[in-house]
């Protein structure tokens, strides 16, 4: 499976990917709300616009590909950053008025819940990585995982990755990779969010 940095030409598939593998995820549900009709709509919206954050901001999407078809992503960025330019936050002003301000005022609530995980140190944070459904168990989640590795150990500028999941099952098998928990955090009476550090091994 070929690990490489995708160009902003990549964006629809990389949507398509996150769309598929977060479909169901805790954060997308306490954000958008109940699944009405039109959730995957809804949905999209919110994922092309993590997407954009990190085109806008030059940062990192990386793609696991069998031939022509993109079997899953990696969006990564580093905290503390050079400041956004206009056009996302003009992006993030149209989206927020599509999705609605209890939806803005959830994700704000749970941004505020992961903020003690800040780690001091500079680093590399990664974002969101997702499977697509056929991919699931064939080794692509940890190719993708060992890519954001290896940036990370490349960069002068990182000591390691940080990210953070909502999925009880993902605790474990992130601390297999090396991760240690650095917070734990309840945003809602059914999501909890956990936060990883990873330090390069040099």
């Amino acid at each position: 499976m070929d690990v490489l940095r995708l160009d902003p030409t990549a964006v629809p598939r990389v949507v398509d990917v996150l769309h598929e593998s977060f479909h169901d995820y805790p954060v997308m549900h306490f954000v958008l709300g109940s699944r009405g009709e039109d959730y995957d709509e809804r949905l999209r919206t919110l994922i092309h616009f993590f997407v954009m954050a990190r085109v806008f901001r030059g940062e990192v999407l990386l793609g696991a590909s069998h031939g022509e078809e993109l079997q899953g992503v990696a969006l990564v960025s580093r905290p503390g950053g050079p400041r956004p330019p206009p056009e996302l936050y003009e992006l993030r002003t149209v989206v927020w008025a599509e999705l609605g301000s209890d939806a803005e005022a959830r994700y704000e609530a749970f941004a505020d819940a992961c903020s003690p995980f800040q780690v001091d140190s500079p680093h590399l944070h990664l974002n969101m990585i997702g499977v697509r459904g056929v991919a699931q168990g064939t080794g692509v989640g940890r190719d993708l995982l060992e890519a954001v590795h290896h940036l990370s150990a490349a960069d002068p500028d990182s000591s390691g990755v940080s990210l953070t999941t909502e999925n009880p099952k993902n605790v474990t098998l992130y601390q297999h990779f090396g991760y240690e928990i650095v917070g734990e955090s309840v945003v809602g009476p059914e999501l909890t969010t956990w936060g990883f550090f990873r330090a390069d091994e040099r």
